[in-house]
């Protein structure tokens, strides 16, 4: 779960000055892992309904390289979860307005027709 959070936190943090990639060496990580999850992420993005995103695997080496397995399982999970969770908080928010917006419109036609009624 640790690892978890601290991934989120690394694929949130990043700007558009560096790639996953670039961010997850500086900071460490074995470029196997590295490599696993920008191909892993593309993924989980894809899996996830994102047009741009791109299935990756490089299934000899997943197979072979438990190093990349792991930095490709934690990229998919990720990134499907993020990208899942952005178009559930568009929905909700989405959502949410249209019910704001239809409470709103009876409350005033509720106070119009006590006013009239006065």
């Amino acid at each position: 779960m640790w690892r978890f959070a601290v991934m989120l936190g690394v694929v949130m943090a990043l700007s558009g000055c560096q790639t996953t990639h670039e961010e997850l060496l500086a900071r460490g990580y074995p470029p196997a892992f590295a490599d696993g999850f920008e191909d892993g992420c593309g993924s989980g993005r894809q899996a996830a309904g994102v047009i741009t995103g791109v299935f990756r695997k490089d299934v000899p080496r997943y197979v072979k390289d438990r190093t990349y397995a792991e930095g490709w399982e934690d990229g998919f999970r990720q990134c499907k979860a993020m990208r899942e969770s952005e178009d559930q908080q568009d929905y909700r928010e989405r959502h949410w307005d249209e019910r704001e917006r239809a409470w709103q419109q009876e409350k005033d036609r509720d106070a119009a027709r006590a006013y009239r009624s006065q």
